[in-house]
């Protein structure tokens, strides 16, 4: 059950497709005993960058919104995964509550919650939407272009259960990061299956846990197709908290970068690769912000970080760090800068779309305002990927290999949600 797009953005990763085109029957069966071991998180969406010479997630998100991006024709793969994703965990489950973002108010987040109920709907459950937010005093009814209308209520709690007015769920689906913390409305609600779990949110979530998972096993994918795990690996650094107001803490971020970027500029001289490498710095807990700077080029990076550092005196909270070595994005959709986001649920992949940003470059984070999105129909779910085609010519097999880097990821993060569980039974 791996999609295929219709319109593929061809680029040059072809003897490493032809690697996973000719492993496929391998590929698949990894994954199926994979996923007997490790329960995967309940949906995903991962950033890819396809950068010609490497493939690889530069992001993985566990509440993903944008479901509105996803086509009419992708619907049937969302709602087959959806039965699937519900059946496993409550198969009685007959109420569903959503419980958006706080601030979803704007024509895009309803539209997300809207397409999300649709989904939920068609697989066979009652659908309400709850929010948590303090400001959402009553049931509200707001319009959406198209016709279409959605209901927000405040969420209710009742000793361990929560709900709307007259409706009692067995399941609460967060579509909401909780990037400001954890509200005492979710803790201790033991009575119905809360997902994410809380400990999937950025209270507590760090990228340099996932992206060592995701370390874990690119290696073991590179050696189960025999490829250098570099090839769909971004290198990374956990930096930790950082200080951006002293000289002595400027001084030891730039060694740092320094150092990452030397070891990307030995592995781009071991492949031949022409273009200059650069270091991405991001916060490693979502909480603090994205703080997204790409660096080629060490010189100009002290005067860059003292005027970040200038703006942090007042952060509620430490900022922590992570570099990450940059993956470019040869792909474009109308001369703009793109990149493919693949939306999964359960264990399949159901949907994707472009990202795409004209103002930005092809080293620059792509999820800023001014972003657009273009959705892209997908082939007849039975459309397989075709052997013996040559690599770059076919659109299924280019998008089949999206599909398995987004698995690789969503693989990563159920190892990284089982490693951070603080009620997992530990046998060290």
């Amino acid at each position: 059950m791996v999609p295929h797009l219709v319109t593929a953005l061809t680029g040059p990763i072809n003897e490493l497709e032809q690697r996973v085109l000719d492993s496929m029957p391998a590929i698949e069966r990894w994954f199926r005993l994979e996923w007997m071991e490790h329960t995967p998180p309940f949906y995903t969406a991962v950033d890819v960058r396809n950068a010609g010479f490497k493939l690889a997630p530069v992001d993985t998100n566990f509440y993903p919104g944008g479901w509105n991006n996803l086509t009419p024709a992708m619907l049937p793969l969302a709602v087959q995964a959806a039965q699937a994703a519900i059946e496993k965990i409550c198969p009685e489950a007959r109420n569903l509550l959503i419980v958006p973002e706080n601030n979803a108010r704007g024509t895009f987040h309803l539209s997300n919650l809207a397409q999300m109920r649709r989904i939920f709907h068609m697989a066979g459950l009652n659908v309400r939407i709850g929010s948590i937010s303090p400001e959402v005093k009553k049931s509200t009814t707001i319009e959406l272009p198209g016709g279409e209308s959605i209901t927000i209520e405040p969420v209710i709690r009742t000793k361990g259960r929560l709900g709307v007015k007259d409706f009692d769920p067995c399941t609460i689906l967060l579509n909401n990061d909780l990037r400001a913390g954890v509200p005492g409305i979710l803790e201790e609600v033991n009575e119905q299956y809360l997902l994410p779990p809380l400990h999937a949110s950025w209270t507590t979530r760090r990228k340099s846990t996932h992206f060592k998972a995701y370390e874990e096993v690119a290696k073991r994918f590179g050696k189960l197709i025999g490829v250098d795990p570099w090839l769909i690996n971004p290198m990374f650094d956990k930096y930790g908290v950082v200080d951006l107001v002293t000289p002595a803490g400027i001084d030891a971020l730039v060694q740092r970068v320094d150092a990452m970027l030397t070891k990307v500029k030995k592995k781009y001289k071991e492949y031949g690769i022409k273009e200059r490498p650069f270091v991405v710095i991001k916060a490693d807990n979502r909480t603090s912000g994205n703080a997204i700077l790409s660096v080629r080029d060490t010189k100009d990076l002290e005067t860059k970080l003292r005027k970040m550092g200038a703006g942090l005196d007042a952060a509620p909270a430490p900022l922590e760090l992570i570099l990450q070595e940059g993956v470019l994005t040869n792909e474009r959709v109308n001369d703009a800068v793109a990149e493919p986001v693949v939306y999964l649920m359960d264990r399949y992949v159901v949907g994707g779309f472009y990202r795409m940003h004209a103002e930005r470059g092809e080293d620059e984070n792509l999820s800023a305002p001014g972003s657009a999105y273009v959705p892209l129909a997908f082939a007849e779910s039975t459309h397989l990927p075709q052997p013996g085609v040559r690599p770059g010519a076919s659109a299924p097999n280019r998008f089949y290999m999206y599909g398995v880097i987004g698995r690789l990821a969503m693989l990563a993060g159920s190892y990284e949600l089982e490693a951070t569980d603080p009620d997992a039974e530990r046998y060290d």
